[in-house]
């Protein structure tokens, strides 16, 4: 019996099956078939070759440079608070800050710096103005005046032009291109302005223009100051003229607040240290160059065609599977689809 059973079983690895095709007339799984056949083609065509250009070897990785009147990070000044003539010395810290406001001496532990204000404690509680007293301290005198403009002292510069030049290159395909016109006109870059319809290849950005499509008012981001992002993006196809190949740009607010300090140093005749100290506001720019471009290859062309092919198989698979375990006649189908073919017996064998 073992016998049997272990000569059966090898048998059975030595079986061959072939595909039996069978017609049915099965309305439900034959437009579920069709079905899925369009949702494979609708895939392949319109996602595959039509948005993600499956038939392309891409290159994602450009090497861009960008040319300013200043780095890739531009800074404009829009307003300003100045404290002049300042020197080293004693004088009252400002009411404005919480940790110096006092009513005696011992509120003012000397050597004790003041917290987020100008100078160290010299021990001493005196009279700011007439009607309050601060804590004396050691530093630059007199202190920072912190006295805010209602309106931007520079609301001019709204009219003010910012020049971007970009080139990019990508390195898999040796294409390079400029975000600039190629023009023998000495005077274009003089008197454009980009418009993103009328002229998109002028380099030349007006400031309020770049406020706007952030989505800000020039003389609201103007007297606080702020960050903005500058997008340029380069998205090409390669297999176009190049000429089609243009960046496009977006701005974006990054915050709403952007100042920092800055001091200019000098002697007087007297040898006395003194300096001017400026803190200023303004908007800053932020440029970022991102890119990709695309090239028909056969590689990554006979991928796609290849995975949409699969996909046709995949739906015949699904088809099979709803025919032959979820249909009411599953029975049926299963018996037409599978069937054991024997060869006939030789004489031999019909003779014993």
């Amino acid at each position: 019996m073992a016998g049997a059973a272990l000569g059966e079983l090898c048998g059975g690895l030595l079986d061959y099956k072939t595909v039996k095709f069978a017609q049915t007339r099965n309305r439900r799984v034959g437009l579920l078939h069709r079905l899925l056949q369009l949702g494979v083609l609708g895939y392949l065509f319109g996602w595959v070759l039509l948005v993600r250009k499956g038939y392309q070897d891409t290159d994602g990785a450009p090497r861009a440079a960008v040319v300013t009147k200043g780095e890739n990070v531009f800074f404009l000044v829009t307003n300003f608070i100045a404290t002049a003539k300042q020197a080293q010395g004693t004088c009252p810290e400002s009411p404005t800050v919480l940790d110096a406001i006092c009513t005696e001496d011992a509120d003012c532990p000397k050597g004790n710096p003041v917290i987020h204000g100008n100078g160290i404690k010299t021990g001493r509680c005196v009279m700011f103005n007439t009607t309050r007293s601060t804590c004396e301290i050691y530093g630059w005198c007199p202190v920072e005046n912190n006295t805010l403009p209602r309106k931007p002292l520079l609301a001019e510069a709204e009219n003010f032009t910012l020049f971007i030049k970009n080139t990019i290159h990508f390195t898999k395909f040796n294409f390079s291109k400029c975000n600039t016109l190629q023009t023998n006109d000495p005077t274009y870059f003089k008197s454009c302005t980009y418009d993103p319809f009328f002229n998109p290849s002028c380099p030349i950005f007006r400031v309020r223009d770049m406020v706007e499509a952030a989505g800000e008012t020039f003389g609201d981001l103007a007297l606080l100051g702020g960050s903005i992002g500058v997008r340029i993006e380069w998205d090409c196809n390669l297999d176009q003229p190049a000429a089609q190949c243009q960046p496009q740009y977006s701005f974006s607010l990054q915050d709403r607040m952007y100042n920092f300090r800055t001091a200019s140093y000098y002697w007087d005749s007297q040898r006395q240290l003194y300096r001017n100290l400026l803190k200023l506001y303004g908007i800053r720019f932020d440029i970022s160059v991102h890119g990709q471009a695309g090239k028909f290859s056969i590689i990554p062309a006979a991928v796609s065609f290849g995975t949409g092919i699969a996909f046709f198989g995949a739906a015949t698979v699904v088809c099979d599977l709803v025919l032959l375990y979820l249909d009411a006649k599953a029975d049926f189908y299963w018996k037409e689809k599978f069937e054991e073919a024997k060869p006939p017996k030789g004489k031999a064998e019909a003779a014993a």
